[in-house]
């Protein structure tokens, strides 16, 4: 379940705000972007395949792969499927270029990373990482990749950071397919939660940020919330329904039960809960009740630590999201709400990303296909969200 968005100003600009006289305009502000990014590259015949890729990724092509965008460039599809699918050129370099961009324009000490995990479904076994496997895209266990990614949200605009391919166990222990789709030796089999936390350690000392966020595919190992709490990181990820607490037994009277955070919200008063609102809706404003607490949570190996609760729930208890974040984490429930509903911007950056620069629309099969895609349509976005802002305090004037 996805909490309601918060009313954060930085929602993408409406595309009707873009008239035609911005279009040469935009080209050229593309020129100059890319500019920043072919240092990265390793060869320089590559720095006209980036122009030509971008450009591709952010037009109105209806499918925005290697073969469409080389058409509409009149050029061979050759020269293009070897830049993206195996040009010798480093992702991480260009990345972190993209990193450091984000926080020169819109790097906030307010920011907010989201976790989430994309389902990519494909036909066949050929492609990197293909396996049955949960896809949020179809609602169901089927064919497809799986990446998680790393989202941010800060006042200023909010875009994808970094992204790794989950890789099945099938395939850990399979030599030929990762010979064939030419898997580093150095990839292990990791759970989504351990990719997330990689992706953390990676981005989290570069970019300037307040919270973690996450559904409760991330919410739900502990061990997960666990270091991150050891690494002094502030979390709120939502966990489910059947998540064991108690109360701490430093309380007066505590009788140190366990029982289901959905039990402790049915135990809540009715007049202890708080009523917000959370974003401006179509048909009035949007509205929760909620309520945070201290608690001390259940591990299977290891010994209960304390935690922070919150409870959030539609104001006709249709829907209620239950979060946990540290230990000595402020009994703000406003605060937490607020950060509780950032993880609905992951949807918004999710929509522009598979919609207006092709995340999902890529044909390549191997480790390095993948990932050069990916790297390519998160700097489209990234693009596309400074071009937005721009045009926006143009026609603002």
């Amino acid at each position: 379940m996805t909490p309601p968005p918060a009313t954060q100003g930085n929602g993408l600009v409406d595309p009707e705000l873009v008239h035609p006289a911005d279009v040469a305009d935009c080209l050229r502000q593309l020129a100059e972007f890319s500019d920043r990014y072919r240092p990265m590259l390793a060869r320089s015949d590559q720095e006209r395949h980036l122009g030509v890729y971008l450009e591709g990724l952010v037009s109105g092509l209806e499918r925005k792969s290697i073969e469409p965008i080389a058409n509409a460039h009149d050029m061979p599809r050759r020269p293009l499927q070897r830049f993206v699918g195996e040009g010798s050129w480093s992702d991480v370099k260009m990345r972190t270029e993209m990193q450091r961009h984000v926080v020169e324009e819109i790097g906030s000490p307010e920011g907010i990373f989201i976790l989430d995990g994309s389902g990519f479904p494909k036909m066949g076994d050929d492609s990197v990482g293909v396996g049955r496997q949960w896809c949020g895209r179809l609602g169901k266990v089927d064919n497809c990749q799986v990446g998680v990614f790393i989202a941010y949200s800060a006042p200023r605009g909010m875009t994808l950071l970094d992204t790794d391919l989950a890789l099945p166990e099938s395939w850990v222990d399979d030599p030929a397919r990762r010979e064939k789709t030419h898997v580093p030796a150095s990839v292990e089999y990791q759970t989504n939660w351990e990719l997330a936390d990689a992706l953390l350690q990676r981005v989290g000392h570069r970019v300037p940020h307040a919270w973690v966020t996450g559904d409760d595919e991330f919410g739900r190992p502990s061990k997960f919330r666990d270091r991150l709490a050891d690494r002094n990181e502030r979390y709120l990820l939502e966990v489910p329904s059947n998540t064991l607490v108690r109360k701490p037994p430093s309380w007066p009277g505590s009788k140190a039960k366990w029982c289901k955070v959905e039990k402790r919200k049915k135990r809540r008063r009715r007049d202890k809960w708080q009523r917000f609102t959370v974003r401006d809706g179509e048909k009035g404003p949007i509205e929760v009740l909620a309520f945070c607490t201290r608690v001390v949570t259940r591990r299977e190996r290891a010994p209960a630590r304390e935690e922070t609760l919150l409870v959030m729930r539609t104001i006709d208890d249709t829907e209620t999201w239950y979060f946990l974040a540290p230990k000595g984490t402020a009994l703000d429930t406003e605060c937490l709400v607020r950060v509780a509903s950032h993880r609905h911007h992951v949807e918004q950056i999710f929509g522009m990303a598979k919609g207006e620069t092709g995340l999902d629309h890529y044909e390549v099969r191997s480790w390095v296909g993948w990932n050069h895609h990916m790297t390519l349509s998160m700097l489209a976005l990234w693009f596309l969200v400074l071009e937005r802002r721009r045009l926006q305090k143009k026609h603002q004037r």
